[in-house]
């Protein structure tokens, strides 16, 4: 036991949105809780959406999986994965904006679902299916990521414990320097390390992150800036983010849908730092599908607990 000497960063205790030891895997990164998710079903091969990023292809195809491939349409329903009694089905939970009732009725399609919630960090678990929740896109952590479902602490005690101090700096830099610069170049060195990793547990810094953060602020907030977001942008948007939306939804971003290729461009130049999701899929889908037109034309607007209208009705002038 430690004691005297400087004293570290303290944040409050007993906050953890997750709690619990059973049926919960603590890991360091969605990529590595997606894995171990399917790794909990036995089965032989998984499916995956093309519209997905790739680094989640990555991760399956470098530990040895089978992956298949399935579309989507313009419902963002799955097109004709035909998985066999031994293969998982991923789903998911696009921009935060699916409900609880939606991923359900999708997950009751398959014996083996898995549920990405990386984009909808609180979004309730599927009974009966894997679901996986990444923290850094709702919180300012370094990494971390949850598996919530039968028996989804298995196998964890194999796994070797993730540090994530040594290159996350960048989460401090960013209050003095901002983004750009010397924080985004630290912030860089983490994302190489965190694909560097395999499946690791939560390190403990991020595990003290996650147990000191006020959840209900941010809730509140992203589901205020969500309607406001949609007040603004909804007689331009080409796509309803209301399809699937419910009271229980905390969305990770709007998805704004323009048909302007220069519309990314004039952002950056205003310094609304988001690009195209996964624009890999315009050298690998055809011009036609649904997934290139998304790839193509999607701007994620941030609704985070950071901003407000302020910053919304700045972007809106943007665009």
């Amino acid at each position: 036991m430690e004691t005297g000497s400087f004293i570290e960063m303290q944040f409050p205790r007993g906050k953890e949105y997750y709690k619990g030891d059973r049926d919960i895997a603590r890991l360091n990164s969605g990529r590595a809780a997606l894995l171990h998710a399917f790794r909990c079903t036995g089965c032989r091969a998984v499916w995956l959406p093309y519209y997905q990023c790739d680094c989640v292809r990555d991760t399956f195809l470098r530990n040895g999986c089978e992956v298949k491939y399935y579309r989507i349409d313009d419902r963002f329903d799955p097109i004709d994965p035909a998985p066999a009694a031994d293969e998982a089905v991923l789903l998911v939970n696009y921009y935060g904006v699916m409900s609880h009732e939606r991923m359900r009725s999708l997950a009751a399609s398959f014996a083996h679902p898995l549920i990405d919630n990386s984009q909808a960090f609180f979004a309730k678990p599927v009974e009966g299916a894997y679901n996986v929740c990444s923290a850094r896109k709702f919180v300012g952590a370094p990494d971390g990521a949850y598996v919530l479902g039968p028996g989804a602490e298995r196998r964890c005690n194999g796994y070797e414990r993730s540090f994530s101090s040594d290159t996350a700096s960048y989460l401090l830099e960013r209050i003095e320097y901002g983004c750009e610069g010397r924080a985004y170049a630290a912030r860089i060195r983490n994302e190489e390390r965190i694909e560097r990793e395999g499946v690791m547990r939560m390190s403990k810094l991020t595990r003290a992150i996650l147990d000191g953060t006020d959840y209900g602020e941010i809730v509140r907030k992203r589901r205020e800036n969500f309607a406001y977001a949609h007040s603004l942008f909804r007689d331009v948007n080409r796509l309803d983010p209301l399809r699937y939306y419910a009271d229980d939804c905390a969305p990770m971003v709007y998805p704004l849908l323009i048909e302007d290729d220069g519309l990314l461009g004039r952002l950056l130049a205003h310094k609304h730092f988001q690009g195209h999701w996964w624009s890999y899929l315009l050298d690998e889908m055809p011009e036609d599908s649904f997934e290139y037109y998304l790839s193509r034309y999607i701007v994620p607007v941030t609704i985070d607990q950071r901003y407000g209208r302020e910053e919304l009705d700045f972007i809106r002038s943007v665009v």
